[in-house]
């Protein structure tokens, strides 16, 4: 399948306190979002990549990413995750078949991840990478008093990349009012309130999210394994 890549990159990084967005803050030497760049321009599907970045951090990003000759936009990110999508979309070729959407946090991705989410959209309109949850499952109360043990049987965690067929994709974003991309916080979550049928997929391999200093000190040690092929 013809497949676009959307990478999500335009948040600050506040909890990372690195002084620049998130994005480009450097894992294992390289800005975190040059090795999603990597991963996605190495999956074979991949024809072409948009990156939704910092407005006016365009040349920053980039940077970032030169040298990937499927890199097709940066475009401007807006003020929630999933109109950071939505732009992005909006400069996706129009005759691309699938589109993958992917969160720069995550710089463990695959080339092989990619392969496989794409290869299940044969048979589903959507398929996202996710992990079953393995923790035992607390709902807190007033003043973080345990008000119940959740039963986490069936319960997956969310990760990226999510795919999707495009035509699915982009109906899902049309369909959405503002109120809804300001408060979606993933492309799936979208999709299974219009009852499309979304397929879980465990990447069986750490595919973290880099959101607080301790994440990032993770993701330097695997990463700087050699891990990610």
């Amino acid at each position: 399948m013809r497949t676009a890549a959307v990478i999500v990159a335009a948040g600050s990084g506040e909890r990372l306190g690195a002084g620049v967005p998130k994005a480009l803050v450097r894992v294992a030497g390289l800005p975190m979002v040059t090795w999603s760049a990597r991963a996605l321009a190495e999956a074979p599907e991949v024809e072409c990549i948009v990156i939704a970045c910092p407005p006016g951090g365009e040349d920053d990003m980039a940077e970032a990413v030169a040298g990937h000759a499927q890199v097709h936009a940066i475009v401007p990110g807006g003020t929630s995750r999933q109109r950071s999508v939505a732009a992005a979309l909006a400069a996706v070729p129009d005759d691309v078949e699938a589109i993958l959407v992917h969160d720069a946090a995550r710089p463990l991705i695959t080339p092989t991840l990619v392969s496989r989410l794409i290869a299940r959209l044969r048979s589903a309109p959507a398929v996202i990478a996710a992990a079953p949850v393995a923790d035992t499952l607390k709902r807190a109360g007033d003043s973080d008093r345990v008000e119940a043990t959740v039963d986490r049987a069936g319960l997956w965690a969310a990760q990226t990349p999510q795919a999707f067929r495009a035509d699915t994709l982009r109906w899902v974003f049309a369909d959405a009012d503002d109120a809804e991309l300001g408060s979606a916080t993933d492309c799936a979550g979208m999709a299974e309130r219009r009852d499309v049928q979304v397929l879980l997929h465990d990447p069986e391999a750490p595919n973290l999210k880099v959101t607080t200093a301790a994440d990032l000190r993770l993701a330097e040690v695997l990463l700087g394994t050699g891990r990610i092929t």
